[in-house]
This record gives structure tokens, sequence and C-alpha cells, in this order.
């Protein structure tokens, strides 16, 4: 097996959902030994559908299996003072701390950053919540939807004739994973040169809030707000269906207006009314209703392979989850890891997120079954013998 980045990074993973456990999962795909640390019921991702075969068993979460790869996993009861014992002596042997609890509620246990980091100057705890650690917000809940109309996405988002529009998924939580893991690779990386840790905050509303480039910017420049785009005339440059599916298509990309003109097969698109940018939004609707017309009868495999190849355009086909699992662009980059779970099979997901040449990302195991490595965890991590374990559970500690 090639090396690994993290390979010298140990993390603990007590966070839930969607937004914490990816920001784990990238550290584990990058060698860092994860343990997932679960309530002794199982953490709330455990019950997230879609199940396999539409049984809501706690193995067969698709959420669960994608975003807990590469991990160990432990359960300790942090409610208990025993439990709370034990995750501090995890922390000494651990570097990193992934958690996404209400703020507060770790300072409750006594297992926050301020109590953690006398246990282990080097710990990093990373908190990825809805609002931040503090704020007049921080101690509200939060959900993806929430996350995108308190970021200011959802008022860009959608048709001016209609109410503000969420983007399907989970991204505001894959965003702040995303943040979450390269905000805790800068402070390990610091930590480095100064042997000290440190607590790193992310707000998923200001993770979402900050993609928006020109958004925010625009209003304190100039108090200008950007609005949803028209309901009518502006479907070019915007999705457009096909005979069996849906592309988007722009100017620009290496191709001029009459090589767009010829591609769409259509002379009337040569006229002075749609020769630049300005007339093409004057006359909207009559050039919708043009292309659209044009490509009825076209399929988008065939527009994208001409457009690209042939016209050098900006062209883009909404590609279906199978024609994403047949996409050949992804294939060569091995972008998809097929994964043996032992209650669910083998299922493909997508794996890697970018690579790095001489120390990628690897698969190296699939989710943990709840508590599989308890034994594991605590009597090689921390000593304990199989007797003490038993104890443990009689006690509802492990």
């Amino acid at each position: 097996m090639l090396p690994a980045a993290m390979d010298d990074i140990r993390v603990l993973d007590v966070s839930q959902g969607i937004a914490g456990p990816f920001c784990a999962k990238i550290l584990a795909d990058f060698g860092a030994d994860v343990v997932k640390v679960e309530p002794l019921g199982g953490e709330m991702g455990r019950a997230m559908g879609p199940f396999f075969h539409d049984d809501p068993h706690p193995e067969k979460s698709l959420f669960f299996l994608l975003l807990n790869l590469n991990k160990r996993g432990a359960t300790l009861n942090l409610e208990t003072k025993t439990g709370q014992k034990i995750f501090k002596e995890l922390v000494r042997e651990a570097d990193v701390v992934v958690e996404t609890f209400k703020p507060g509620y770790l300072a409750s246990l006594g297992l926050d950053y301020e109590s953690l980091e006398k246990v282990n100057p080097k710990i990093v705890m990373t908190s990825i919540t809805p609002f931040g650690q503090y704020g007049p917000y921080s101690h509200f809940k939060g959900e993806e939807i929430i996350a995108y109309a308190m970021s200011g996405i959802m008022s860009i988002s959608g048709t001016a004739d209609r109410e503000p529009l969420k983007h399907g998924g989970f991204q505001a939580q894959y965003e702040a994973g995303i943040n979450g893991a390269l905000s805790t690779a800068f402070t390990l990386l610091l930590r480095d040169f100064t042997e000290e840790g440190q607590h790193v905050d992310v707000s998923v509303q200001e993770v979402v809030n900050s993609t928006l480039v020109s958004n925010q910017p625009f209003y304190s420049w100039t108090g200008a707000v950007q609005g949803r785009r028209r309901s009518v005339g502006t479907m070019f440059g915007n999705v457009m269906p096909c005979k069996d599916g849906f592309f988007i298509s722009q100017g620009g990309g290496g191709a001029t207006w009459d090589d767009i003109a010829n591609f769409y097969g259509v002379e009337a698109l040569k006229e002075e009314r749609f020769a630049n940018n300005e007339q093409r939004i004057v006359n909207g609707v009559e050039f919708d209703r043009i292309i659209v017309e044009a490509v009825k009868d076209r399929s988008m495999h065939e527009m994208f392979k001409t457009a690209s190849e042939k016209y050098r355009m900006l062209f883009g086909i909404v590609q279906t989850p199978k024609d994403l699992a047949n996409c050949p662009q992804l294939a060569s980059r091995n972008f998809y890891q097929e994964v043996d779970h032992p209650v669910i099979g083998k299922i493909q997901v997508p794996f890697r997120l970018f690579n790095m040449s001489e120390t990628p990302s690897q698969y190296r195991m699939p989710a943990p079954l709840l508590g599989q490595h308890n034994e594991e965890v605590y009597t090689k991590l921390l000593s304990y013998t199989k007797e003490d374990l038993v104890k443990l559970r009689e006690l509802n500690v492990v």
C-alpha cells in the first residue's frame, strides 16, 4: 500500500449526521486512524434513509455507509462519569476530535476544548455546527434547508416569479465537511511548529455564504441586490429540454456565434436580433423557442459529443445517476470505489475528491458495524482487559 498523507494522525469522530462524519472520512481516506465513537444506540446517521432493500436497519443506511468508510467503530456513553473518563483517556492518545454537538453540550460533560487541552495540549478539536460556537444564533438548531435560507443562496436561486428555490441534496453539509477537513489539516500543519492544538470553529451558514463570491460584495460595494433570473426568455445559459433529457449551453469556450448557430442548425440565429448578448436578452423568448424547437429530436449525448468535439462549445448534459455510473471521465480517474460491506454486500460509491500523486486517498475498510472495534480500541489502545469490557457493558458505558 502507498504511503498516506495522514498516517501518523489519530482522530476521534464523535460527530453525527453528514458534515462532521464527512470531515472525518476525508481525514481517514488520507490515512488517519479514525475511531468513530458512537452512543450505545448508534449515531443519528444510522437512522437516515435510504436503507438497503428499504429495511430501516442501523447497519443498512446508505448515508452511514458512505460517510464512515475507513473508520474503526466503538461505542461509549459520554453521559456517564466513567464514559467521560474513558473519552479523556482516548484524547490523550489522539490528535483530533471532530464533533457536531450544540455549543455548550460538551462543556456540560467536562469534555469541551478547554477541558480536553488540559489532558492533551496538542489536541485539535474541530466543531461543525449550524451557526458556529458563538453569536446570537449559535444555540439555534439547523438543517440543510435552514443553511440555504440563512446563508443567502436561496435568495438568488430559482426564477423571479416564484419563491426562492433550494438546490437538491445536502450540499451545505458536504461543503461544511470539506471545510472542516481543510481547516483541520491547516491546524495540524501549524501544530508541527507550535506544539499546540487549537479549537476549529466551522459554521455551516458561513461556509455556504462564503461560496456566494459576488452576491455579498455587490451589496457591500454598491448596495446592489442580485435577484433571481427572469421567468421567461432566459433558458439559454440555463437548463433546456431535448429529446431524451436536458442540457445547458453557453457562449464562449472557443466557439464563435456562427459556430453555435451551425451547431443548432438554425440560420435565423445569425440574424441581427441575436448578434450579441444584449440582443439575445431583449429577444429572449423567441430565442429560447427557436433553440427548443431545434433540439427536440436530438439526444443529449449526441449533442454533447458534437458540441464539445466539433464546435468547442461550452456545453453540458444533465447526467442522471445511470449516466454518472457509466461516465467515462469519472471511470478514467478511478472516482468510484467498490465497497464490500458485511451486511449490505458490494456497492459502488463516490470516493476520490482529488488526486495526490504521491499520497493518494485509499480505501481500506467499509463503515464499521455498531461497536465493531470496541475490543480492539479499548484493549489495545487503552490497555483495558476483556474482563473490564464486560463490566463496562454491564454498567451501560460501552
